[in-house]
């Protein structure tokens, strides 16, 4: 079952997610369901209620996680489980880090939220490079951490290139892409 729009911002409200949050929630949203578009539009077959939903979905357990320590994304998943939304929760586990499975597979919609969470830094549409500079400030407190924050930077320009490449366009439009929807 996938839970429709409303059905997400009212999970949001319930379980006290910040308006932050939220907003964040729906720049990713905005970015992910574009690109699924796009890409349905050279035949994907990509669930475009599923993009949606696990993007808006995605950080529901941020804050706790935060104030926790505990794996946001895990968590996450382990909730939209208990509430009946396996696939939605499939999704949200990988939004911070994809399986090797799915990284290597095709352009499914893991892939996607994964990818359009790291073009939004807070509520803003930016590069790779300047998202990945605010998440080694913020996280990149130790040298393990900073590393494991180069890999996947790595690793998400690597996505970026598949994803582009197929659409064929450039991730600099991404924005105005999202912005003239």
């Amino acid at each position: 079952m996938v839970p429709p729009v409303e059905d997400c911002l009212d999970l949001l409200k319930k379980f006290r997610v910040p308006g932050h949050i939220v907003e964040h929630s729906r720049k990713v949203c905005e970015i992910a369901a574009c690109l699924g578009r796009l890409l349905n539009l050279q035949g994907a077959g990509l669930d475009e209620a599923k993009i949606t939903a696990a993007s808006w979905l995605h950080d529901i357990a941020k804050l706790d996680g935060l104030q926790s320590g505990e794996n946001h994304s895990t968590a996450g998943a382990e909730l939209l489980k208990s509430l009946g939304f396996p696939e939605i929760a499939e999704i949200v586990r990988q939004h911070v880090v994809l399986d090797a499975d799915t990284f290597e597979g095709e352009i499914g919609e893991a892939v996607l939220v994964h990818y359009a969470d790291k073009r939004v830094k807070h509520t803003a549409v930016v590069s790779l490079e300047e998202r990945f500079q605010d998440l080694k400030e913020r996280y990149g407190t130790h040298p393990a951490a900073r590393q494991w924050l180069e890999d996947l930077e790595k690793s998400t320009k690597k996505l970026e290139g598949r994803i582009f490449g197929r659409l064929k366009i450039s991730p600099e439009i991404l924005q105005s892409l999202v912005e003239g929807e």
